[in-house]
This record gives structure tokens, sequence and C-alpha cells, in this order.
């Protein structure tokens, strides 16, 4: 149904005669910055004339700019969206777009989706799988590996910009509170947390902007704001208008993605993607800060549902708003509370099972999941599904490649477990050595450790090795002997520690998965 406007130029916009194309009923969809047309085939966003501070529309020169820039920004995930800048003729009476004569105006022309294709909608319709989230991971750890990296003199990423942008949260949200007595103390434990930990990470912070992780990202990153078109993962509407909401660190980028699935209540899937997310970019020293992170973009979305609520009329909606600011705020509260943090370590043969009820397990617990066979390749310059050529003892399989490898581990655990999340590593471990530098290290932290020794055949592991495709593991019947062979057997310390999983058993992960949340219960 197309929207009334008092905007003459809008109004104008609204007939089929303003076009050079073909156009279906045409929708407007208004915000507070802008005005969106549909016309069916194709999209047209024009920039409201405001001033906001943090956003200048203001003259008919900067809303070119911004457009040009909002083309610039998308074509980098969306190129097929986001077409061009194109300028309006005419009068406001009768404009016409990409007409000749003196612009009145400009818009991006986008190319317009199907209704539902939003992931937002497909989250509200039950239709979110797990395709679309190791979608989500592959784009956007991509977008951030090639996205430009701040220059060391700017202000993007400096501790005090990121603290300045997460405390104004406050300043929004505080004077539209309902009940002063039951919802300020919860924005004041939360203000307290925020100082703090911002005292504590200011230091990360600085360091990951050392380190190249400050780029030109996104910055708007929910599901809201990406869509499944064609079969593809496609984010839209970048942040064009305050460069200093954009170029972030990027682990504040994906922090709205896990945020925003926790919120919509699907917490495996916050944490499939964190996972996904993680193996592919290896930015495991960015938990130090994720949880800070989460926290701001639960109050970013805690503020825009007060500032919309104070934008509607209707008694519903407005409730509707506040309790999502309620539940934005509720879930924000939850980040700054960690459990005792719990390691967990598989043992196994090649083709035991391991890495596909580690990753199924740390979705159901939620769990960082450290793959050695994707570390290992990191390590030495190879991505995940590479063909390294390597044979047993050789390449990157030699002793020292080992020793390398598990040191690597143990110490992107010894981050996420001093961060609160809980960890599994994922690998072999047959040695003794392997395993007492894990040990020590949940000794050496106080935490409890258990090891998962997977379990199955012998037939059964060459039959699952020989069946393998589009996987990490280069194991090979070969290797899988010298396993056997060299295995160390545990010792009657490490026996106190073990839980055994026949995996060739029906039932074997329920199994698993009980005895493991019986045991973070009695943790907690």
């Amino acid at each position: 149904m197309t929207e009334m406007t008092d905007n003459p130029l809008i109004a104008g916009l609204l007939s089929n005669r303003a076009y050079p194309h073909e156009t279906a009923t045409i929708e407007l969809i208004e915000t507070h910055i802008s005005w969106v047309l549909l016309t069916g085939e194709f999209v047209y966003k024009i920039k409201k004339p405001v001033n906001f501070g943090f956003l200048d529309f203001s003259t008919l020169e900067k809303r070119r700019f911004y457009c040009q820039e909002e083309l610039r920004l998308n074509q980098r995930l969306s190129r097929d969206i986001y077409l061009e800048v194109v300028p309006i003729g005419g009068n406001p009476s009768e404009p016409q777009v990409n007409g000749t004569g003196p612009a009145i105006e400009y818009a991006v022309r986008m190319r317009q989706f199907e209704a539902g294709s939003l992931l937002s909608e497909r989250a509200e319709n039950t239709l979110l799988d797990s395709g679309d989230i190791d979608g989500i991971a592959a784009v956007v750890s991509a977008f951030h590996q090639s996205a430009l990296v701040a220059e060391a003199s700017s202000e993007y990423g400096e501790p005090q910009t990121i603290r300045h942008w997460c405390e104004e949260n406050f300043d929004h949200i505080a004077p539209l509170l309902r009940d002063m007595r039951t919802e300020m103390p919860q924005v004041d434990r939360l203000r307290s947390w925020v100082a703090n930990e911002w005292q504590l990470k200011a230091g990360l912070m600085r360091q990951r902007k050392q380190h190249g992780f400050v780029r030109e990202c996104h910055g708007d990153l929910h599901l809201g704001n990406i869509a499944l078109i064609a079969g593809k993962i496609t984010p839209f509407d970048c942040i064009e208008f305050n460069p200093m909401l954009r170029w972030i660190d990027v682990m504040s980028e994906i922090a709205f993605v896990l945020m925003d699935l926790a919120y919509r209540g699907f917490e495996s899937f916050s944490w499939r993607l964190l996972n996904a997310y993680l193996q592919q970019t290896g930015d495991y020293p960015g938990l130090g800060i994720l949880r800070y992170y989460l926290v701001y973009r639960a109050l970013v979305r805690a503020k825009v549902s007060l500032l919309s609520e104070q934008q509607l009329n209707d008694n519903t909606e407005r409730q509707r708003k506040h309790e999502e600011y309620a539940r934005h705020i509720a879930l924000a509260l939850r980040y700054t509370v960690t459990d005792r943090p719990l390691l967990l370590l598989t043992h196994g043969f090649s083709g035991s099972g391991k890495s596909f009820h580690a990753g199924k397990l740390a979705q159901e617990i939620g769990a960082v999941h450290l793959r050695s066979d994707i570390e290992r390749k990191r390590l030495f310059g190879f991505a995940a599904l590479d063909n390294t050529g390597s044979a047993a003892q050789d390449g990157i399989y030699t002793a020292k490649a080992g020793e390398q490898t598990y040191q690597h581990l143990a110490d992107m655990a010894n981050i996420a477990l001093q961060s609160g999340f809980h960890v599994i590593v994922d690998a072999t471990f047959l040695k003794r050595a392997q395993r007492d530098l894990f040990l020590h290290l949940a000794q050496s932290l106080s935490l409890p450790v258990r090891i998962l020794d997977f379990t199955a055949s012998v037939i059964t592991l060459q039959q699952r090795i020989a069946q393998r495709q589009n996987d990490a593991s280069e194991a090979t019947a070969e290797i899988l002997q010298q396993q056997l062979a060299s295995a160390d057997d545990f010792g009657p310390d490490e026996l106190e520690h073990t839980i055994s999983i026949d995996t060739e058993q029906e039932d074997a992960h329920g199994g698993l998965l009980l005895e493991m949340k019986t045991l973070l219960q009695s943790e907690s």
C-alpha cells in the first residue's frame, strides 16, 4: 500500500510518470533519514534534508556526496543490488528520475529483491538455517580480510572513540525510561560494567588497531540488513553518513550479528557463526574484547527501540517497542555475567568423529571450537581446505610442526578461557605431552578440564577416512596406522578427567550432551 506524504517531491515520485521505466504499484517507506520508493523492479532511496549532528544531509551537494558514498560502500558487498546514483530533474510537482536539466535531488537506484528475503524475516518465519549462518561467516570473514585498514594517525578505533560511542547510548536511553525505579538500576549496572570493562580492555583496543583489526566495515550489520538473494548471502545498507560508525574493530561488527541471533532466539546459531568466523579469520585474540562489543551492540538496539517508541502514536506499537528495549537490556546484562569456563579436549584417532561431535557440542553448550587441522594449516600459510601435499612425518606434520601447532592451540585456548568462554580443543591428543600442556593450562587457571575420548572400530575409522570430502583433515589410511602404533595410553591421573564416547552408538551425541550439561550445571 502506498503511504501518503506532505513532501511535494515525494508525492510527485509516487506517480509512474516520474520514471523512465515501467513501474508496479509504487510503495513509499519512510524512515527518520530517508524516503525509499519501491517501484517493482527498482528501488530509489532519497536522503531527507536533515542535520542531526552525527548526520548532515542539509544541502543538495551533501546529499549527492552521501548517495555516492552509499553506492561505493555497498558495492563492496552487494554490487548486484546497488546500481548507480541518479539525478532527479524537472520540478517537485513533476519530477523526472534521470531527467534532463539541473538536478533538484539525487537518489540511489537499487534493484528490488523479493519480500521475505531478509534474514530477519527468515528468522521470524523460522526459516533461518545453518546454510544461512555459514554463508554469513564466509561473506563477512572474506569482506573483513579485504576491507581497508585504518591509518595509525586516524581517530578510528582509538580507545576513547570506542568509549564515546558505547557510552553515548546511555545519554539517549536514560531520559526515555518509563519506570525509573525498576529500569534505571539495570542501566546503572550496565553503565558501571561498560566503564570498568573499558578500563580493563583499553590497551587491547589500542593493540588491535596497531595490528590492523580496525577496518572500513559495514557498520550496521544485523539480520535486517542481510538478505538471501538467489541463494547468496548479501549484506546491504552500510553506514555511509558517519565514518566513525563504520571504521571499527571487525570484532565489533561480527558482535552485532551474534547479538541479533541470540536476541531472536537463535543462540546455537550465534555460536555456529562465531566459530565459523574465527576458523576462517583466525582472530581468536579478538575474543578478549568480544563481550564489550556484544554489550555495546545490545545497547545500540535498546536505544533504537526507545527512540522508535517515541515516534509512534499507537499504544500497542509503543508497548511492542518498549518490550524490544527490555529484551535487549536483559541480553546486555546477560553478556556481562560469565560462567566458570570449562576446557574440553578431544582425544581419538583420525575418523573417530572428534570434529563432528565437537562442532555440534560447541553450538549446544556455547563454546569456542579450536580445530588443530585448521590452525596447523594457518600456521604454515595454508587455507583450511588446501591440500598441503604433506605425508606422515613430513611437511606440516613433522614432530616440530606438531609442537608448534599444540602450543598455538594452547595460546588461543588461554585467551578464550581468560575471556570467560568455554573451549573445546579439537585435536587427536594422542601423546601424553600434548595433553599435559593443556592439563597444566587448566590447572594454572584453576579451571575444570575434561578429556572427551572418541572411539570407533578400526574398520569404521578406515571407512570414515576414505569417505571424507571437503574437510580440513588430510588424514590417510597410512597416517591412521601410524597413530594406532604410536599413541600413548592414558595415565591413571588422566582417567579421572576422561569421558568415553563410542561414536558407533546410535545416541552417542545425546549422551555426551547430557553429560556436558550436567557438568556445566555442577560447575556454575
